[in-house]
């Protein structure tokens, strides 16, 4: 009988779920070929939706939740991993259809696994968790459509999250003029250091969208959706395009035509979880050259297994700045 270990459960009968910490052995594990240590998980909005059954992301119970996990390899089937080998998996179903990062030991295949750039920790890789390597996805979309720091400001939404927040870091070292839109302008400051030049109330854009406006931004990082991204896209400059990657104000987007055939404008989707693995080593590769450390460390906070439920209420009301790191068994 192998050892048991701590894991946060969400159950649900009839309509009704819950959240638990249990202890469960390696049988307990769903199919996969590699067991991995789990050393740290993070706190994404999805992990939120996840947690408070905001939304239906889960997908069959009982489940793990945990979008993302870094951590050691204890064994692996497959040969591209050994014992000790430092890994991070973002997505993948995670948390919606296979066991997640809310726990010590996680088993999954290893066609999901990627070994961490041998200069970001276990615990840094969490810091920038999947909101990070969204944000990298995000930013490399914007320079693959040919933008540059040249062409003019680069509008960041969502700006105090964690896509937002590591966006606007990665933007501003790669000399991008960054402006950040947040419902919080007491965050002003916080948002300045991690480098917008600019700040502007997130009412500006959350009311409904004419179809074009003055043309205000070269390109745009949106996790907002809805109105919001409808008045991005309105205010996108000719041939700019704008990455979107959220849905926190919501899933709808009450646009028009205008922007794609008067100017050119082009709609970015990012998708997370199910991204090519040659995509993700891009990612990670640039995030391990390109990530400020500094910054990185300037917005997160740490936390453990017992505190998720709270924050992860927090999380969707707004209150979380930047990045959770989740200590799982470090």
């Amino acid at each position: 009988m192998s050892e048991k270990f701590k894991a946060l459960m969400i159950e649900k009968e009839d309509d009704t779920q819950t959240v638990n910490m249990v202890e469960i052995e390696d049988n307990d594990l769903m199919e996969g070929n590699v067991l991995v240590k789990i050393t740290h998980s993070t706190l994404n909005y999805k992990d939120g939706l996840a947690i408070t059954g905001a939304s239906p992301v889960v997908r069959s119970f009982p489940m793990i939740p945990g979008i993302d996990f870094s951590g050691i390899v204890l064994s692996s089937e497959d040969k591209k991993f050994s014992e000790g080998d430092r890994v991070v998996l973002n997505g993948y179903g995670l948390s919606e259809s296979h066991f997640g990062g809310y726990s010590e030991k996680g088993r999954v295949k290893s066609e999901h696994l990627l070994k961490l750039p041998e200069n970001i920790s276990n615990k840094q890789a969490m810091a920038i968790g999947t909101a990070g390597y969204t944000a990298m996805l995000c930013v490399l979309a914007i320079e693959d459509h040919g933008i540059k720091p040249d062409d003019g400001v680069i509008l960041v939404s969502g700006a105090s999250g964690g896509v937002g927040s590591v966006a606007i870091s990665l933007l501003s070292d790669l000399g991008y003029n960054v402006e950040a839109s947040t419902g919080r302008l007491e965050e002003t400051s916080y948002l300045n250091k991690l480098g917008a030049k600019t700040v502007i109330e997130r009412s500006e854009l959350s009311e409904p969208s004419r179809p074009l406006g003055k043309e205000r931004w070269a390109g745009a990082i949106d996790s907002v959706g809805s109105t919001t991204l409808a008045n991005i896209l309105a205010q996108v400059s000719y041939g700019g395009a704008v990455s979107a990657c959220g849905l926190a104000q919501g899933m709808d987007l009450p646009s028009t035509v205008m922007p794609f055939i008067l100017r050119g404008v082009s709609l970015l989707g990012i998708d997370s979880v199910m991204a090519p693995m040659q995509l993700r080593e891009r990612a990670w590769k640039r995030l391990s050259e390109n990530i400020n450390i500094n910054k990185l460390e300037e917005m997160t906070i740490d936390t453990s297994l017992e505190q998720v439920e709270v924050l992860a209420s927090d999380i969707l009301k707004g209150k979380v700045r930047g990045r959770v790191i989740v200590n799982i068994s470090e």
